[in-house]
């Protein structure tokens, strides 16, 4: 199975930044929709940021100008640059690779363990 391993993630002060990697053991990487999602206690996962297996990147609307996902197929990477911190954006933040084989009617789903983003003064 494909295992994702989530780094970057620490301490900050609102208004700095971080900078997530998602490093994936896939030779297949490229062929992933890749995304960063959240979780913060007591909430539900959302949706951060993906992008295909093509490079187009979509946000949600709460990061968007302010966080850029990014990815290095060489490197079976991904990245999440996160600027402006704001203290609602402290999470644990997951790593998913996806694919969907439609002609097989199947879709697989990877998870990393998530790294920790504190966003407080």
């Amino acid at each position: 199975q494909v295992q994702l391993v989530e780094s970057g993630g620490g301490l900050v002060q609102p208004g700095g930044s971080l900078r997530l990697s998602c490093a994936g053991s896939t030779s297949a990487f490229s062929m992933y929709d890749m995304g960063w999602y959240r979780q913060a206690p007591g909430k539900h996962r959302e949706m951060v940021a993906t992008i295909t297996s093509g490079g187009t990147a979509n946000y949600a609307d709460s990061v968007k100008g302010r966080f850029t996902i990014s990815r290095d197929n060489a490197k079976n990477t991904v990245y999440l640059q996160m600027n402006s911190l704001k203290p609602e954006d402290a999470a644990v933040y997951l790593c998913n690779a996806n694919r969907r084989l439609s002609f097989l009617q199947k879709n697989f789903d990877f998870w990393g363990q998530g790294t920790q983003v504190t966003v407080s003064s």
